[in-house]
């Protein structure tokens, strides 16, 4: 009977069977063991809620007392928050001769929302002629018009990119009226612009303003200027600031370069003066 082949013995010497026994551990546990990277945590999104997401023209409309109130807004380009101004228009309603002054002072920095205050009876587009629209105009009551500069003013307010503590507002004609008499209705405005409107009734209402006044006039619009004086001595009397400027041989609306009455040089230092104004007081 033939036999198997015996298979020879190898004998290790008991260090190096040591060292293989553990060679093998090692090379079991890296080839089974889990790796992985610690993942860095998220970083929390910084918030962009200031960032102008629409810069430049845009119509849009807001809720008001009696009904939606309509305006024209200019947004800056670049980073927000910005200060804002309210832009009131003449007794013509929102023409784009104010359309254009917004774009104006949106291109200095400055939220500016031009409301359109016929708004209540269809807004400026339902008003065929300058005409008609002032006789729009003339069919408002004061306290419909303060009731929609105060939605106007609450609007802005609520916008993420306006600075809340920074609004102003500055009108033409009968928007430089409406200027002044909001300014004593509606707490929190910034600063007060005013060119060539009139006197509240009360000339007393001006203790109520919170901030500084700039009045723009011209010389020849003495129905006007002729209560320049007795304004300002009301605010000097109540504590306000209130500086001034006349201008000589300038006549009512001299500013609206698509006016009859338009003067080129006193509009241009009248702009000036407007806008030394609003960086030192309202930015």
């Amino acid at each position: 009977m033939s036999r198997m082949p015996r298979t020879p013995h190898v004998s290790l010497h008991p260090a190096f069977a040591i060292l293989l026994v553990l060679l093998i551990a090692l090379l079991g546990c890296s080839a089974t063991a889990p790796t992985s990277t610690p993942t860095p945590p998220t970083p929390t999104p910084r918030p962009t809620a200031t960032v102008a997401s629409s810069p430049g023209p845009t119509t849009v409309t807001f809720p008001g007392q009696a009904t939606p109130v309509k305006a024209y807004q200019v947004v800056p380009a670049g980073q927000g928050p910005f200060p804002a101004l309210i832009v009131i228009h003449e007794n013509r309603g929102l023409t784009e001769h104010i359309k254009d002054v917004a774009r104006r002072f949106a291109a200095q920095g400055y939220v500016a929302l031009a409301p359109d205050l016929l708004s209540r009876v269809g807004g400026r587009d339902k008003f065929a002629t300058d005409d008609e629209a002032v006789a729009g105009i003339n069919g408002l009551s004061r306290e419909g018009v303060v009731e929609d500069l105060q939605s106007t003013f609450d609007y802005l307010g609520g916008l993420a990119y306006v600075q809340q503590d920074r609004i102003g507002v500055i009108g033409y004609c009968w928007g430089g009226g409406n200027s002044l008499l909001m300014a004593t209705r509606v707490k929190g405005l910034r600063t007060t612009v005013v060119y060539y409107g009139p006197n509240p009734s009360n000339l007393e209402d001006v203790a109520n303003i919170s901030g500084p006044m700039l009045g723009i006039y011209g010389e020849l619009d003495t129905r006007i200027t002729v209560a320049v004086a007795p304004l300002a001595e009301a605010m000097q009397r109540h504590g306000r600031s209130f500086e001034y400027k006349v201008y000589p041989g300038a006549a009512h609306a001299f500013f609206n370069d698509t006016g009859a009455r338009y003067n080129a040089e006193a509009a241009a230092d009248a702009w000036q003066v407007t806008l030394a104004f609003l960086q030192k007081n309202l930015k």
